[in-house]
């Protein structure tokens, strides 16, 4: 029987861990290795994009924007930033309307420096944070930048204090940092209420299944297989069209790039001089998918990722 390879995108359900929905996962098709794209925290609910078996090398290669939808709650200081934490100080909110409240936003766009929470996983000392304020100890977290693409107010109840936002970021932004920090912009304190993440790694959310369930002590049948080419769309294609290329790429050598082979999405900004290094997705003449490379100055394709390896 083949082994399963390609993605599952799962409908995490708040309560569990993304390392839950792995082993549930590795129980449901019976292998070990299967990775997840960006941990969610418990209480957040949405878009996990799981990768089964060899399919776990590609996750380096996804897109790394997600987007979310939030509700972040004014006049709350807790320490985790969000509601599962103690609350530390209660502030009343000022009076907002949406248009005040763009321009507040509007200063969270772009590339902006983010303090990441003290209850995060980041390492600190040989430890991950969270482990440390568990134990009322403080971490000096360093800034560090992300880019906020769009922050947009969806709804704003002034009398519970409540923003309702959507947010597309680039990887590594702290969600709860935001709502800490708009909070502090306002003067009043904030942390995040409610947070579903709606699209990650190029995944969407019409895309997730939810998690299966275990009955009578038997597991679900497996859910169906994305292939992997599902997530590598942002790629430029290379196909190798001369058996002799296919068995050089299978043994880990170098090919020459020939522009015949080569294809780029209409949407793509891809240019020769200007991206230099970024990865290409490597084809068969089938059309599946054989590794991922990347261009190098002499036109000649150097292997990142080979599958199907001989030799």
């Amino acid at each position: 029987m083949r082994s399963p390879f390609g993605f599952v995108v799962i409908d995490k359900p708040a309560g569990v861990t993304s390392h839950d929905c792995v082993n549930r996962l590795r129980q449901v098709f019976g292998i070990k290795r299967v990775g997840h794209g960006g941990t969610l925290d418990p209480a957040v609910t949405g878009v996990l994009p799981i990768a089964l078996g060899n399919a776990t090398r590609l996750l380096p290669y996804l897109p790394g924007d997600k987007s979310y939808n939030g509700i972040i709650q004014l006049g709350m200081c807790t320490t985790t930033d969000d509601m599962e934490g103690e609350c530390i100080k209660s502030l009343p909110w000022p009076e907002l309307d949406k248009s005040l409240i763009k321009k507040y936003l509007d200063q969270f766009c772009g590339s902006i420096q983010q303090r990441p929470p003290q209850f995060s996983s980041i390492h600190i000392l040989g430890e991950r944070a969270y482990k440390r304020a568990r134990r009322g100890l403080a971490s000096d977290l360093p800034s560090r930048t992300v880019i906020i693409h769009e922050l947009n107010l969806l709804n704003w109840n002034p009398a519970t204090g409540q923003l309702n936002v959507h947010i597309h970021c680039s990887a590594g932004t702290y969600i709860r940092s935001l709502a800490r920090d708009l909070g502090e912009l306002l003067g009043c304190g904030g942390c995040l209420a409610k947070l579903r993440r709606v699209q990650a790694l190029g995944f969407l959310e019409a895309q997730s299944i939810t998690l299966p369930e275990k009955t009578n002590n038997h597991l679900a049948q497996p859910p169906q297989i994305l292939p992997p080419l599902s997530a590598l769309n942002h790629l430029p294609n290379y196909y190798l069209t001369a058996d002799e290329d296919l068995s050089k790429w299978q043994t880990g050598q170098k090919i020459h790039f020939s522009a015949k082979n080569f294809q780029v999405a209409k949407e793509s900004q891809f240019c020769f001089s200007q991206n230099l290094k970024e990865s290409i997705v490597i084809l068969d003449c089938a059309g599946e998918i054989a590794g991922i490379a990347q261009l190098e100055e002499n036109s000649l394709l150097k292997p990142r990722v080979v599958f199907n390896a001989k030799g």
